[in-house]
């Protein structure tokens, strides 16, 4: 990764493994398959993909879990943060865009493994909806205290 002014960082919810990128992602997609599913613990998952060169871990280096005969996926052995996707020798990697200090910005493009997306995520925008002032109220929210790291060095 070249020395510039990184693009995006991330990392882990508690801050053990951070990462940067040089050059924004080649694609942003979703995947709705089942190995996916269980790899995120959710019903899809949001990637974001890199050259490795213009990839670097930053802070740490993450556990891997060889998810298949083609693939990777690394997380932080301290919190279980799901972090990437990558295929075996392959020239990119996959990075979760929830880990991504501002995920905001990773707007997805494409879609995949629909034959297993579950029906009711495309109604996903219709639901009730509440903030998290709304659902937990201002005196128990100000007595929550976090342990995340701050989404920044």
């Amino acid at each position: 990764m070249s020395d510039a002014k990184p693009v995006l960082t991330g990392g882990c919810q508690c801050g053990a493994i951070r990462f940067a990128l040089s050059a924004p992602p080649t694609k942003v997609s979703i995947c709705h398959c089942q190995m996916c599913q269980k790899a995120s613990g959710a019903p899809f998952a949001s990637f974001a993909e890199i050259e490795k060169g213009d990839f670097a871990w930053t802070r740490g280096e993450p556990a891997a879990f060889r998810s298949s005969s083609i693939a990777e996926r690394d997380f932080c052995r301290d919190c279980g943060t799901p972090l990437s996707f990558r295929r075996i020798d392959g020239p990119r990697i996959e990075i979760m865009t929830g880990a991504f200090d501002r995920p905001d910005r990773l707007v997805p493009i494409r879609q995949y493994g629909t034959e297993s997306r579950l029906g009711w995520v495309v109604a996903i925008a219709n639901l009730s909806s509440q903030t998290t002032l709304q659902n937990y109220g201002q005196e128990k929210l100000s007595g929550i205290v976090s342990h995340q790291h701050p989404d920044h060095d």
